[in-house]
């Protein structure tokens, strides 16, 4: 079972987006895949999305989820999990799944959620003091950090293909979800900020040029190999929301040549972080979706399923244009094929 996360500690890369439209199109365009989509984020933009958008009640039905018992959510589950940390308890988690397709009928039917939920930020404080708790014969940092694993575990010959989104931090409940995976995919921006981010990814993920050797020994990449887990490889850098920067001449476009000379660097220094071996397999460009994508994000619609033409967004008209639409399904397509 692959486990593919997006994740960017920057905030503003498209992370959601991305994950929302790669979701459904593989989805549809594998109808005999199962496929489970998790959203370890607070903000819950993703869940919202699959259950709705803004137009479509998307809020009020992830609140209704969370209303239940037990919570259906990433939330209700580690809720589960706080009282005794360190032992698995028994429990089914598809108790805390949602079938989207049930509230949101652009959703195909072959995808299962477990929704994000604010009360990451709460647990937050907790998860963390646990994970550094000192039990003699027990490693708490990797007991804490197997939860979304264990729950993984019941579900492994179930679904054929797992995709996490992950708000833009190294928090605790993120280095959860990143540990669970085994592939990583890496938008960001054409701006310089993002070429830093890249750098910073690398350190945090990886434990690459930390800047004391002191950090090193409490990395994310040092605990986890110390407890014989593999770290995820890096599968596609998506180079998002690129229109506005077009022009051979432009900063932006430099920053963008920036980014690949140091992926390419770090392909050759580091080959085992990646599943390519070179700069042109790995990376994707996707061109900014405009109206296009404001649309489609407010009515909880993949671009496939979504008309163009003239369509009302709350209380606005907005024109939706064809070719636009096929530019965007065309940019998801790059990322399927490469999934």
């Amino acid at each position: 079972m692959l486990n593919y996360v997006f994740w960017n500690n920057k905030g503003g890369t498209g992370k959601t987006s991305l994950a929302f439209q790669t979701i459904c199109r593989y989805a549809f365009q594998n109808p005999t895949m199962r496929v489970l989509a998790i959203d370890v984020c607070p903000q819950a933009n993703l869940s919202e999305l699959f259950l709705g958008g803004l137009d479509n009640n998307g809020s009020r039905n992830l609140l209704e989820r969370q209303g239940l018992v037990p919570r259906c959510s990433i939330g209700g589950y580690f809720q589960l999990r706080l009282p005794a940390p360190f032992t698995t308890p028994t429990f089914s988690i598809r108790d805390y799944f949602t079938k989207p397709s049930t509230y949101n009928s652009n959703i195909p039917t072959n995808i299962d959620l477990l929704a994000g939920d604010p009360l990451l930020e709460l647990q937050a404080n907790a998860i963390n003091t646990l994970a550094n708790t000192q039990i003699p014969g027990t490693d708490t940092w990797i007991e804490i950090i197997d939860w979304l694993k264990d729950a993984l575990d019941q579900v492994r010959d179930e679904y054929d293909i797992v995709f996490i989104d992950t708000n833009p931090s190294f928090s605790i409940y993120t280095q959860i979800a990143i540990s669970t995976a085994n592939r990583l995919i890496l938008p960001v921006m054409a701006d310089d900020s993002s070429r830093r981010a890249i750098q910073n990814a690398f350190s945090l993920v990886y434990g690459l040029k930390l800047p004391s050797d002191i950090y090193s020994k409490y990395s994310f990449a040092t605990k986890l190999e110390s407890a014989n887990r593999s770290l995820p490889q890096v599968h596609i850098v998506a180079k998002n929301r690129i229109t506005q920067y077009m022009g051979s001449a432009s900063a932006y476009a430099a920053v963008l040549r920036s980014i690949e000379e140091d992926v390419s660097s770090l392909i050759h220094s580091n080959p085992e972080m990646f599943t390519f071996s070179s700069v042109k397999q790995g990376i994707v460009e996707i061109r900014d979706f405009q109206t296009t994508g404001v649309v489609a994000f407010a009515r909880g619609c993949p671009f496939y399923t979504q008309p163009s033409g003239k369509l009302t967004i709350g209380t606005q008209r907005v024109q939706v244009k064809e070719d636009y639409r096929q530019n965007c399904i065309d940019a998801i397509d790059d990322i399927v094929k490469k999934l």
